[in-house]
C-alpha cells in the first residue's frame, strides 16, 4: 500500500498520553516534550524575563525612552504584564511596573504595588511594605528626571494602546503636570520589545508547533471524519477538546474551509470564507484548517489542505496537485527571497512580481508571531507592499518568527475549470540564508478516505 494510506494510521498509533501531557512520534520529528506543569511554566518563563530584561535598556535607548510605565489593572489586566513580570496571577486595583535607564547606573526596575509579593523581588525593587502608589511614582520622576515617558499610548494595535484612559490620568495626576508633558508612545519600543525571541524559546517553539501538526493532521483524517456523515462543526469541536484534555489554549478559535466540485466558493473581503459548521463534509471535498495553540506565552498559527477521497480514487485528481505546486513555488519565493535587512515591503513586491511573471494568481498576507498570534514586527502583506507605508519600511530581523500566510487560486480542469484555493501557513524563523520552516511544509494533501 502507498505511504500517504497509512499516514492516518501512523499518527494514530503515534499519540500515547501520559496523564494530560501529550507525547508523539512523528517519522524524523522524535518525541513530543511533555506539557509542564504551571508552577513549571513559570519557573521556565521567568529564566526567559531574566534574558528579555536583559535586552530592554539598549531598546529604550534606540527609542529615546528613559522611563517606561506599563499598568495593570485588576479586571481589566493589561496584555504586556506576562512579558514584563512574572507570569502571575496580579489583583491589585493597580499593579506598575517602571523601568529606567539611570545612565551610568544601568536599567532600574521598580514594582509600585498595594501589596507585596516576594516573587517580584528577583526582577524589581519593591518594598515588603508598600508606599501609596502616588507618592513613589513622583519619587522616581524627581530622583531620575526623564525625559520622555514612555507609555502605552497611541498605537495602532491593542498591545501598544492598552493604558486606560482611567490610569492615564492617575500617573499624570501622581507625577504632576511637568512629568505629564513628557508622556509619549511606547509603541516602537514594545514592538521591538516583543518581536524580539531568545534562544532560550526555540526548543519549546519547536516543540509547539510539532503540536500543531499533529492535532492538524488527526483532525484532517478518518479518526475525526467520517465522509457523509461529519460536519464541518465536529472538527472545530474535537480541536477544543484536545486543547482541553492537553493543556494548552488557543488565540482564535479553529477555522475551516471546504471547496467542492459545483459549489459556488463563499468569498468574505477576498479571501475564501469559513465553512458552516453544519455542512457535511462529502467524498471530493477539500477541506482547509487554520488553527494554532497558545503555551508558554507563545503562539503557533497553521494551515493546511485535505482531500476526501472519493471511491475508487487513491489520489486527488491531478489539477488538485498541480494547484499545491503553485503555492509551494509561492512559499519558496518568499522564503528564499527573505534576507535580514530587507524590508517588509521590497519583499512583498518580490515575491508577487515573482508570481505575476510565472502566470500565479498570488495572495501573501504574512505576518510575525510569537508573543501574539498576530505578532509586532514587519508584516509581509498587501499593506507593506504599498510604496511608501510605514509597515513596508520595516526590516526584516534575523531570529524573529514569521507566519507564512499565504495562497494561490488555480483553475482545476477535473473540476471543469471552477477555481479553487490552496492557502497555506507554516510558522518559521529567519536566518542569513533566509526563512527556515520550523517543521517540513506541505506538499501533499492529507487524504481522507
Amino acid at each position: 500500500m502507498h505511504l500517504k494510506a497509512w499516514l492516518p494510521l501512523i499518527f494514530a498509533l503515534a499519540l500515547t498520553f501520559s496523564g494530560t501531557a501529550l507525547r508523539a512520534q512523528q517519522p524524523a520529528a522524535g518525541k513530543m516534550l511533555p506539557v509542564l506543569s504551571w508552577s513549571e511554566q513559570i519557573e521556565v518563563r521567568e529564566g526567559w524575563l531574566e534574558k528579555h530584561h536583559a535586552l530592554l535598556l539598549p531598546m529604550m535607548r534606540k527609542h529615546n525612552v528613559g522611563m517606561w510605565i506599563v499598568v495593570n489593572e485588576e479586571f481589566h489586566k493589561d496584555p504586556l504584564t506576562e512579558f514584563i513580570a512574572p507570569p502571575r496571577i496580579y489583583t491589585g486595583n493597580r499593579d506598575i511596573f517602571v523601568f529606567v535607564d539611570a545612565g551610568e547606573q544601568g536599567l532600574k526596575k521598580f514594582a509600585v504595588t498595594g501589596y507585596a509579593e516576594e516573587s517580584l523581588k528577583r526582577f524589581f525593587v519593591t518594598p515588603d511594605d508598600p508606599r501609596p502608589p502616588k507618592e513613589a511614582l513622583k519619587e522616581l520622576y524627581d530622583t531620575y528626571q526623564p525625559k520622555h515617558i514612555a507609555l502605552g499610548i497611541g498605537g495602532d494595535r491593542g498591545v501598544t494602546r492598552s493604558l486606560t484612559l482611567s490610569s492615564y490620568n492617575f500617573l499624570a495626576d501622581a507625577m504632576g503636570p511637568e512629568a505629564a508633558k513628557l508622556f509619549v508612545p511606547a509603541a516602537e519600543l514594545i514592538e521591538d520589545y516583543l518581536s524580539t525571541r531568545i534562544p532560550e524559546e526555540f526548543d519549546t517553539y519547536t516543540q509547539m508547533v510539532l503540536a500543531t501538526e499533529i492535532l492538524t493532521r488527526r483532525a484532517l483524517s478518518n479518526e475525526v471524519i467520517q465522509p457523509g456523515k461529519t460536519r464541518v462543526g465536529d472538527i472545530r469541536r474535537w480541536l477544543y477538546d484536545q486543547l482541553w484534555q492537553l493543556r494548552y489554549t488557543t488565540w482564535f478559535q479553529p477555522d475551516i474551509r471546504l471547496q467542492r466540485q459545483g459549489m459556488t466558493a463563499n468569498m468574505s473581503r477576498g479571501f475564501l470564507g469559513v465553512a458552516p459548521e453544519s455542512l457535511v463534509i462529502e467524498p471530493g471535498d477539500v477541506l482547509h484548517i487554520d488553527f494554532g495553540i497558545t503555551y508558554m506565552g507563545l503562539n503557533t498559527d497553521w494551515q493546511k489542505m485535505a482531500y476526501v477521497l472519493k471511491k475508487g480514487e487513491s489520489a486527488p485528481p491531478p489539477g488538485l496537485i498541480a494547484a499545491m505546486a503553485k503555492t509551494n513555488a509561492l512559499q519558496d519565493a518568499l522564503t528564499g527571497d527573505a534576507r535580514p535587512g530587507k524590508t517588509a515591503g521590497e519583499l512583498y513586491r518580490q515575491v508577487l512580481a515573482e508570481m505575476q511573471a510565472r502566470g500565479i494568481e498570488a495572495q501573501v498576507y504574512s505576518h510575525p508571531i510569537g508573543a501574539q498570534g498576530h505578532g509586532l514586527g514587519p508584516a509581509i502583506s498587501s499593506r507593506a507592499g504599498q510604496q511608501y507605508s510605514t509597515e513596508g519600511a520595516k526590516p526584516l530581523v534575523n531570529g524573529t518568527y514569521l507566519s507564512v500566510e499565504l495562497n494561490t487560486a488555480s483553475a482545476i480542469p477535473e473540476w471543469g475549470g471552477q477555481k479553487i484555493f490552496v492557502m497555506m501557513e507554516d510558522d518559521a524563523y529567519l536566518t542569513d540564508a533566509g526563512y527556515k520552516f520550523f517543521r517540513p511544509r506541505q506538499t501533499e494533501y492529507y487524504l481522507i478516505h
